[in-house]
């Protein structure tokens, strides 16, 4: 047996540990009933309908520790490509920035079939954005929407600089709301990253606001505890994915 094979969790191993908690709260006894998958596959419909949503944000951040050690999943991609060809079963829908140091698959060591994702620059939602995840959660059945920041943000620090080019203007006053309302002593400024890191939370937590305001749909599914949604932030710096109150 070759040493990656020792060390190297299959698939099925990293879903039997994030889901363990939740398999063992909804038997309500000692034994665990754990759906699994194999080694390359991507998610069947049982195996994510199984998962409650906690178990869902928790598998992400195993990956995410998995990104961050540097020993990722071997996925097999042409595997999960034919299994998906037939219908697709995501597990959570992703908001995220447009930023390239910050794809969200990579950093939660995600593979094909996994997660809905949807990237705008500043991570911020519009009617279009609210669609597709109103369809990733109430259509296509994905248990979490996760509103993902990060550290040292382009268009946090234009919008905090009143940077203005085309169509870019409007976006970043979206962004604007965020500025004002982050409790800041330091250098409010651009070039303050300190500064641009804490609006960018404050971004997050703004647009999950907005989700649930302007979408009765996920707002509906939230109360009834059929989806979860939460904010987090991508650090540059380190690599972790650091999730809000979750």
């Amino acid at each position: 047996m070759k040493d990656n094979q020792l060390t190297q969790p299959s698939r099925r191993a990293i879903l039997k540990k994030t889901l363990a908690v939740s398999a063992l709260s909804v038997t309500g006894v000692g034994t665990l009933v754990v759906p699994t998958v194999s080694f390359a596959a991507s998610l069947s419909k049982e195996e994510r309908d199984a998962m409650t949503p906690e178990a869902v944000i928790n598998h992400f951040k195993q990956g995410n520790l998995r990104f961050r050690e540097n020993r990722p999943a071997k996925h097999d991609y042409l595997a999960q490509k034919r299994k998906s060809l037939a219908g697709q079963y995501p597990a959570a829908v992703i908001l995220s920035c447009i930023d390239s140091r910050a794809p969200a698959e990579i950093v939660l060591d995600a593979g094909i079939g996994e997660t809905f994702n949807a990237r705008v620059a500043g991570n911020i939602s519009n009617r279009d954005m609210l669609g597709s995840m109103e369809f990733a959660c109430a259509v296509a059945g994905a248990k979490v929407v996760l509103v993902m920041g990060h550290t040292r943000c382009g268009a946090v620090r234009g919008a905090i600089d009143n940077a203005e080019l085309g169509n870019l203007t409007g976006l970043l006053d979206e962004i604007k709301p965020a500025i004002e309302k982050t409790d800041y002593s330091g250098e409010r400024t651009g070039s303050n990253y300190d500064f641009v890191d804490a609006v960018a939370r404050k971004n997050v937590e703004l647009t999950i606001e907005n989700i649930r305001k302007n979408s009765p749909v996920l707002k509906q599914l939230e109360e009834q505890k059929k989806i979860k949604i939460v904010g987090s932030m991508y650090h540059l710096a380190g690599g972790k994915v650091e999730f809000f109150d979750a």
